[in-house]
């Protein structure tokens, strides 16, 4: 495996996955209610300016669960509940930084959706999802997700550019 941050990283078979360790660990929590799904626009930290679903990365001690309620309760001021796991994507980037974020759904939530200083909320139809407007991985895993589906993906970015992936 080539040391992340040498350029030297062209695909993710590049990239010994058994041995891959995420710098950081995070959640996405997709809660929809009837035909719509939350996502945010991020307002600061990786992917400001981006829409993409809410969440965060895990807290010393805590579990991955606790931290999708967490995160979601931080950042739109809503409970979910019936969390559903719907998979794992593994990133990493082309300047070293690495993230595994493990993906939830929910179909119900307490609380009405809030601005906070970390994102706006936005209720979006599922058929007219901003996928030009989020992560270019996005538009491969989350319409599978939003089907009830589970997904495993890793995928290798310079900055904001999809170099490579594999999902399945």
């Amino acid at each position: 495996m080539t040391v992340p941050g040498t350029g030297r990283l062209k695909t993710v078979e590049d990239i010994d996955w058994a041995l891959w360790r995420a710098v950081d660990t995070a959640t996405l929590t997709m809660i929809t209610r009837n035909d719509q799904v939350l996502l945010i626009r991020k307002k600061r930290g990786l992917g400001a300016g981006k829409i993409t679903g809410p969440g965060g990365r895990q807290e010393k001690g805590e579990t991955i669960q606790a931290c999708a309620v967490r995160e979601v309760e931080e950042e739109v001021h809503i409970t979910p509940a019936d969390l559903q796991p719907r998979g794992e994507l593994r990133f990493q980037f082309l300047d070293g930084y690495s993230i595994h974020v493990h993906v939830f759904t929910a179909s119900a939530h307490r609380g009405e959706a809030q601005e906070s200083d970390e994102a706006t909320p936005l209720w979006t139809p599922i058929d007219s999802i901003p996928y030009e407007q989020m992560w270019a991985d996005d538009v491969l895993w989350l319409p599978r997700v939003l089907a009830g589906q589970s997904v495993s993906g890793d995928f290798l970015f310079d900055g904001d550019r999809m170099v490579d992936y594999r999902l399945t």
